[in-house]
């Protein structure tokens, strides 16, 4: 388990809302539509995926420490099994309220850090909800079916010199040959995300 000593990070990792919990495994990915990419100023969907074997969806947003410290990671998962030729799609999602993570902002973030992957942006934070998404970054591996096979960090440790097990990296190389990961869950370290009160 990762330990932060950073008491910042600390107070940015507590509970916004009580969720029921993360999609269980074997589940439906999520449909999402009308979506902005703030890489590319499109409006995006899930068929626009409909050629690609794997898709992983991360939960992530710009003001959050553990996020930022996979950005690089996740650009270099991206070039090196997501390119526009791959079977493999990488898709990132900012749900949060807040300026610092605004579509105008995602956009400066997205340009500064050479995203290589659609960042779409979801005010509603409805595809959050439909994953049971807790974390940034929280991370979700779907097959050819679109069933989910993997939930969870991306790897074990925030700090790349440590990380001795590539979760995400494994489950998409394994949902590649049609096969279920050895680990198809583990928990998502990061900071929490900041569900909006829902009216009734």
């Amino acid at each position: 388990m990762v330990r932060f000593a950073s008491a910042a990070v600390v107070a940015l990792a507590s509970v916004a809302m009580a969720q029921a919990g993360p999609l269980k495994i074997g589940s439906p990915a999520p449909s999402f539509s009308g979506l902005e990419c703030a890489t590319s100023g499109k409006s995006c969907s899930l068929a626009d995926l409909k050629n690609k074997d794997v898709v992983v969806f991360v939960i992530t947003c710009n003001h959050c420490p553990v996020a930022k410290a996979y950005e690089d990671r996740l650009i270099e998962f991206a070039k090196k099994h997501a390119g526009p030729d791959s079977k493999v799609a990488l898709v990132a999602f900012s749900v949060n309220p807040g300026e610092d993570d605004s579509l105008p902002k995602m956009k400066e973030r997205a340009k500064e850090k050479g995203f290589v992957f659609p960042y779409l942006f979801d005010p509603t934070q409805k595809i959050a909800r439909d994953l049971g998404a807790s974390a940034t970054p929280e991370f979700f591996v779907f097959n050819k079916d679109r069933r989910l096979v993997y939930t969870g960090a991306m790897d074990d440790n925030m700090k790349p010199e440590k990380v001795t097990k590539h979760y995400v990296e494994d489950a998409v190389k394994s949902a590649l040959k049609g096969e279920t990961p050895a680990i198809e869950t583990t928990k998502p370290v990061g900071c929490s995300i900041k569900y909006k009160s829902e009216k009734k």
